[in-house]
């Protein structure tokens, strides 16, 4: 058995600098090695390197392309995969790679640490093990291994910003995989999206601006899809379906999600045409955006990839 290790650096391959961590090159495979040979790890494997490391802070969909093509260049002759990653932006990683490939038939586990390896007492080893066992033995699908959880790749959040146990993911009843005859994936676009959060006593004005200026937007409401009532985000709701905009409503809640039209404050929304998100995380919600406008131009296109549910990213 063989795994493909996608390393596109974090804090797992860190080492302390005058200004902080920072990544560092050979950090992670000297840990590979040291596994291997002890056969904490057993499976054969290849480490891919991205050039340059990058602090997951910097990550772009051009760096989940890249992962993507790692993976088609590699789909037949390994396994498994393991992604290590930065952890400010693994679930969106995850998310976003759940969205993008099709049929995948090999289990791509994403995982990273909280400390570096270079540090005493380290949780990346461990993380590193995991992963691997989840690599060679999880059913196809984009999953997150961190903390000795193993989470769907479409619905993991981070959920601690120093504790090792820092990721959690709602259930679902569909693997992270989207089904298909042949594996392919669809790369994102250079499109940008604007996550927006409504809050008491809010400008309008500023989603008016969104809206003329974000080809879509992520607009977490509160609770269960309610929002500040009022003639100005009205107006800016009306504006995004005249243009096209998708505004995709997802809650500020962790858990539960939204239902629009289940409360007066929040009808605006639904009368508008906003995308009801259900119980999407903020990331998936996000990523999913990002992957429709990268797939067509067409509103109506957009519109329907945003409503079907393509891998278990919301509860049935």
């Amino acid at each position: 058995m063989t795994i493909c290790v996608i390393h596109t650096g974090g804090t797992i391959g860190m080492a302390a600098t005058p200004d902080g961590f920072a990544p560092k090159e050979g950090v992670v495979e000297a840990e590979l090695k040291r596994l291997h040979d002890s056969r904490e790890i057993q499976s054969d494997y290849i480490v891919v390197t991205a050039a340059p490391l990058i602090d997951s802070a910097n990550a772009t969909p051009a760096d989940w392309n890249w992962i993507m093509r790692q993976i088609a260049a590699h789909h037949e002759a390994c396994d498994g995969f393991v992604v290590t990653h930065g952890t400010d932006t693994l679930a969106f990683t995850a998310a976003a790679l759940a969205f993008g490939l099709k049929g995948v038939r090999k289990p791509v586990i994403v995982t990273g640490a909280m400390l570096p390896l270079t540090e005493p007492g380290s949780d990346g080893s461990g993380n590193l093990q995991d992963a691997f066992s989840a690599a060679e033995r999880a059913e196809p699908g984009v999953w997150v291994q961190f903390a000795g959880k193993f989470l769907h790749g479409a619905r993991v959040w981070k959920s601690h910003s120093v504790a090792f146990d820092a990721f959690n993911a709602s259930p679902t009843d569909k693997a992270p995989v989207q089904p298909a005859e042949r594996f392919s994936f669809c790369e994102y676009s250079d499109v940008t999206a604007l996550i927006a959060a409504v809050a008491p006593a809010m400008n309008a004005d500023l989603i008016a601006l969104a809206v003329e200026h974000a080809p879509g937007i992520v607009l977490r409401c509160y609770g269960s899809g309610t929002v500040p009532e009022g003639v100005g985000l009205r107006k800016a709701m009306l504006r995004a379906r005249e243009k096209g905009v998708p505004v995709l409503a997802v809650s500020q809640c962790a858990e539960g999600g939204i239902s629009l039209g289940t409360y007066a404050a929040g009808a605006v929304l639904a009368q508008a045409g906003a995308i009801d998100g259900r119980d999407m995380t903020v990331e998936a919600a996000y990523a999913k955006l990002l992957h429709a406008l990268s797939q067509s131009d067409d509103p109506a296109v957009r519109r329907k990839l945003l409503e079907t549910r393509l891998c278990g990213e919301w509860a049935l």
